[in-house]
């Protein structure tokens, strides 16, 4: 199309203020704004304006009748996105991957006693930092660590507990550690670094020095808190005689670190935790582990092995302890740091403890969680739920859904959906136990007119969105990560795609 036409075209277009006094757009001001509106109006003539000069309207070739039709659908397409500009961008969505702590999708669930105490703390003041005894000013980190000290006394220790060896292994633990609380591992490695190794030497495994999420390089938050790295052994073995001929009088701190999202495996050697714990006291030198997923469940008990635990470390005689409070500890993003009282004194007087401390909405979800394990009411903490799910638990669930589907097509109705049944893996996610599996009872789709690609992208786009995994040209759902009030918004969405 020639310049000369198309410019008769753009000449069809109203403009901001004549739409703005026209009655129905009236009606959207006077219920959302006069600017959200023009912003609105704005937005989508612009939009049309392109699409004139690329030669197609939402993929029809240009002509006057396909003008004339995007004008007469200028309101619907004005209210569509107002709505849109409106409406949150952080939205619920229901998790079908199987995949537990999934980074892109939150990680952790929020137990439901976390979400309660969450309102109850936001809905009006708190004693956040108030003693209510003294009637002077507290610290708001012992509404957390009121409760560690708890989960490590005597007093909770039974053959109850957990039903794990992990924690019956604390009836030992000493009084005198503490705990704090920052915004997320990262910050909690970084404080931990800086409050205990600042221009001295931290030996580490080069076997150690990973990448997570984000392009984060654990020797880069090393510099940041201006310690020194000082790397010891191979990528795949180090013995715990390269640590100790690395120490010098420059030596701060041992570090030991979780190997994140991957396992090496073969021709490999690292010292156990014992020998790193008595080289440690030998030395009087602390030592520190970033533990990342931060487990305070015994993983043992569902069948993984390999995934450290926090207060196995502690019980071994770690001194510092670094996690996640949004991983296998199922509570909100945290960064927590457990361990002796004195080292953590320092890294609460450090000024970048300030700089990386949490609001009181974070304690009330870490506290009402922390409670859950207190409790021993560990179906509570969503992530221990998924995790202890049964593969017959999951196919119970898999069965009854389909059941639903196919009831409400009809008997008699031809359907381009096809649903079947098939067993899988479920995964942790967020850099816990990598190779670790839970087998699990998979619901599988694929369509007759639809690619998998296209019939994962309906799903994504229904409202809830749900987000699947697609493998072998099949849409696999996996209801481990389906909390049981989101079935039937399932087999809904499943049922529109028939």
């Amino acid at each position: 199309m020639s310049t000369k036409n198309k410019s008769a075209l753009f000449q069809k277009l109203p403009s901001t203020d004549e739409l703005l006094r026209q009655p129905n757009i009236q009606e959207l001001i006077e219920r959302d704004g006069h600017a959200p509106v023009a912003e609105s109006i704005r937005a989508v003539v612009a939009r049309l304006r392109e699409e004139i000069a690329n030669g197609h309207i939402a993929g029809v070739e240009l002509s006057e009748k396909s003008v004339d039709l995007a004008v007469g659908g200028l309101f619907d397409a004005i209210e569509r996105e107002l709505r849109r500009s409106l409406s949150s961008s952080l939205r619920l969505v229901i998790n079908a991957t199987g995949v537990i702590l999934h980074t892109n999708l939150g990680r952790a669930p929020l137990a439901e006693t976390a979400l309660d105490h969450v309102r109850e703390v936001a809905n009006g003041y708190s004693n956040l930092e108030f003693d209510l005894e003294t009637g002077e000013r507290g610290k708001r980190d012992v509404h957390v660590d009121r409760l560690f000290r708890k989960l490590l006394s005597d007093s909770l220790v039974s053959s109850e507990t957990l039903a794990t060896k992990s924690l019956a292994s604390i009836t030992n633990a000493p009084p005198s550690r503490s705990t704090i609380v920052v915004n997320n591992n990262a910050a909690a490695v970084l404080l931990a670094l800086n409050s205990l190794a600042e221009g001295g030497e931290v030996i580490v495994s080069r076997g150690e020095l990973v990448e997570i999420g984000g392009s984060f390089r654990v020797p880069d938050v090393m510099q940041k808190s201006n310690a020194l790295l000082r790397e010891v052994g191979t990528t795949n073995r180090t013995r715990i005689g390269d640590y100790e001929r690395a120490i010098t009088d420059r030596t701060r701190l041992l570090l030991r670190v979780h190997r994140s999202n991957f396992e090496i495996t073969g021709f490999t050697e690292q010292p156990s935790l014992e020998e790193l714990v008595a080289l440690a006291r030998r030395r009087n030198i602390p030592l520190m582990e970033d533990l990342g997923s931060g487990a305070l469940f015994d993983l043992r008990s569902v069948g993984i092995s390999g995934e450290p635990g926090v207060i196995d470390s502690l019980r071994a005689g770690v001194d510092i302890v670094t996690y996640s409070g949004d991983k296998l500890l199922g509570g909100p993003q945290a960064g927590l740091i457990s361990g002796r009282a004195d080292l953590v004194a320092r890294m609460r007087s450090n000024s970048l403890f300030r700089a990386l401390r949490v609001d009181k909405l974070t304690y009330a979800a870490l506290e009402a969680t922390l409670l859950a394990y207190v409790k021993r009411d560990h179906d509570a903490v969503p992530v221990l739920r998924m995790v202890r799910l049964s593969k017959d638990q999951i196919a119970h669930r898999a069965e009854a859904l389909v059941s639903k589907v196919e009831s409400s097509v009809g008997a008699g109705r031809p359907s381009r959906l096809k649903l079947e049944l098939c067993d899988g893996e479920s995964v942790l996610g967020g850099g816990a136990a990598p190779s670790a599996v839970l087998p699990t009872r998979l619901i599988a789709l694929s369509h007759g007119e639809l690619s998998a690609d296209r019939l994962n992208a309906h799903l994504r786009t229904s409202t809830p969105p749900i987000v699947a995994r697609v493998e072998d040209a099949r849409v696999l759902l996996d209801l481990r990560t389906v909390f049981p009030d989101q079935d039937d918004v399932l087999a809904g969405a499943i049922v529109s795609l028939c």
